[in-house]
């Protein structure tokens, strides 16, 4: 078994033979660690960290993901999707996320072509191959590579790694597409995003930073972690009558606790490895 170090070593050799990368940055601790190593192994002039904002994740992950690429010292590019304009991305239909990471691939490619880059570099992590990602499909189809999984880094080891290089956000908590919230087959509106975007901040400014409000229609399910369900009894009546002004008829604590990828239960055996 590799040693921390190992790996740090093998993803230093693998982007010294790269030369220039285009780096796709979301602000979290995954694409951080994977934009600081490339600054630090190539400099930032043969770096070009592209931060891209969509409907389907918030402004303000944006603004910050924008801010701390220009604190890290990169040559930060922004761009805009519209993956509403997709109807598989729209109607949220189980490959839906291919589509999108499609989407966000293409880009990236332009990008990386315009600016003489060599090679497109995201954050996925070996963690990323245990949960439904048809991402990874269209990141191979568009030639696009992950070193931090190359390298067998998993979160642990990024996290480790992150705080070695001092990076302020190692302990972030992880976000993901806005999508995710609502169940497939479920048409996304900017209307029902805001709604769940909103509620989600409102939960957060209470105190809990890792949250989901997945949306079923009229009910809100809210998935905290379990250990602090406790904890946000609390606020009961003051989440229930926030989020039903804003909308939802009904608010609903789930007892499970707040699961990674939960949408993704509903999926049968041949859906999730259609795009394995």
């Amino acid at each position: 078994m590799q040693t921390l170090n190992e790996k740090k070593q093998t993803l230093t050799t693998t982007l010294k033979s790269l030369n220039q990368v285009t780096v796709a940055f979301s602000g979290g601790i995954d694409s951080t660690l994977i934009l600081k190593m490339a600054l630090d192994t190539l400099g930032s002039e043969n770096v070009v960290a592209v931060v891209a904002n969509s409907e389907l994740f918030t402004n303000e992950e944006f603004d910050r993901a924008i801010s701390l690429a220009k604190e890290l010292g990169a040559n930060v590019q922004a761009t805009t999707l519209d993956y509403l304009a997709n109807d598989h991305i729209k109607q949220n239909l189980a490959d839906s996320w291919y589509y999108a990471k499609q989407m966000f691939y293409s880009r990236l490619t332009e990008i990386a072509a315009e600016n003489g880059s060599t090679a497109v570099l995201d954050g996925m992590i070996m963690d990323d191959k245990n949960d439904y990602r048809p991402g990874l499909r269209a990141r191979d189809e568009a030639g696009a590579r992950s070193l931090l999984q190359e390298a067998g880094l998993y979160k642990k080891d990024v996290r480790e790694l992150a705080q070695e290089l001092d990076l302020t956000n190692w302990n972030k908590v992880a976000s993901c597409s806005v999508s995710s919230r609502f169940p497939y087959g479920t048409t996304l509106t900017s209307a029902t995003i805001q709604q769940v975007m909103k509620a989600e901040k409102y939960i957060r400014d209470l105190g809990f930073p890792t949250v989901r409000v997945r949306f079923h229609d009229d009910v809100a399910r809210i998935e905290i972690p379990e250990a602090r369900i406790g904890d946000f009894l609390v606020f009961n009546e003051r989440v229930n009558k926030e989020l039903i002004k804003d909308g939802f008829k009904y608010v609903a604590l789930d007892l499970g606790g707040f699961r990674s990828g939960r949408m993704n239960d509903v999926l049968s055996k041949k859906q999730l490895t259609q795009f394995a």
